[in-house]
């Protein structure tokens, strides 16, 4: 009986273990001020509190200053993040990288972009933008200011599951391209802009007359959101994450931890993905930028 037990018990750890999602972060290469799109310094932010607290769910890779991933960690993947700088220097640009994401999305594989990285050049990545992400930031089109949305109207939704309302200062880029499909995205963060959002000039990514004009009708702007998608994958949106030190708001990164799992198909626990992270570990691992 007791050899019985054992046995029974070894398979059901495998299988268990079998089961975890499998969830590959990719950082871009150095950018900014210090403190500013510390992208290396937040994907390990990351991992780590997803190897920490979600061990029993996910399994965990990650990649650093722009390096890609073979194609085996490719197909492994049941999410890819990006945290980099985008428009033409996204690094899913260059040779065939986009077919391969392609290849990933069409068999329900996740899709998370964070901050610069829902930048999309429309001239070469608007479709895949829109298909996998939802929506993306287009020059001319969105906005990047520096604001304190309060998000205190949270939906029902597994990745706001445990997160309470908060506000934090960061470039949350808004007035933001998005699919016509409006039934396969949710909104996850948003608020109204302050009038104060349009007070420079027009340009690329500074002002436009349908951005003003929105903010002016005191529309609500979506700053994150998630997607549901034909075949079966999940996208997940966040404008925020310019600013290193905002991931130690313990709500922001439950957030984004909770999205993770969630693009991944893990479950989300009942309250979020609770994590603590200290001073050190925010200092761990920034770009060496200088002062």
């Amino acid at each position: 009986m007791k050899h019985f037990f054992f046995v029974f018990f070894a398979l059901v750890t495998t299988t268990f273990a079998a089961d975890k999602k499998h969830v590959l972060l990719l950082a871009g290469n150095p950018s900014h001020d210090p403190g500013d799109h510390e992208y290396n310094a937040g994907v390990q932010l990351l991992a780590k509190c997803l190897t920490e607290n979600a061990a029993d769910l996910v399994e965990v890779k990650f990649h650093l200053n722009a390096g890609w991933p073979s194609p085996e960690e490719l197909q492994w993947a049941d999410t890819i993040l990006f945290y980099c700088n985008g428009s033409g220097s996204h690094f899913f640009l260059p040779g065939n990288r986009l077919q391969q994401l392609s290849e990933q999305m069409k068999r329900g594989c996740g899709f998370v972009c964070l901050h610069y990285a829902v930048e999309f050049p429309p001239e070469r990545a608007r479709a895949e933008a829109l298909q996998w992400l939802g929506g993306y930031f287009e020059t001319h089109w969105s906005v990047n200011p520096y604001w304190s949305p309060n998000f205190k109207d949270l939906p029902k939704h597994p990745i706001t599951q445990g997160v309470k309302p908060f506000s934090v200062r960061d470039e949350w880029y808004f007035h933001l391209r998005f699919t016509e499909k409006s039934s396969q995205l949710i909104p996850i963060l948003q608020d109204v802009a302050p009038d104060n959002t349009m007070e420079r000039p027009d340009g690329s990514h500074t002002g436009n007359p349908a951005a003003r004009a929105s903010v002016a009708a005191k529309e609500s702007q979506i700053v994150a959101w998630a997607l549901e998608r034909p075949d079966g994958g999940r996208g997940f949106g966040f404008t925020g994450g310019h600013f290193h030190k905002n991931w130690g708001n313990d709500e922001q990164r439950k957030l984004v931890l909770n999205a993770i799992l969630w693009t991944a198909k893990a479950e989300v626990p009942a309250n979020g993905l609770e994590s603590k992270v200290t001073e050190a570990d925010l200092s761990a691992n920034l770009d060496p930028k200088g002062k």
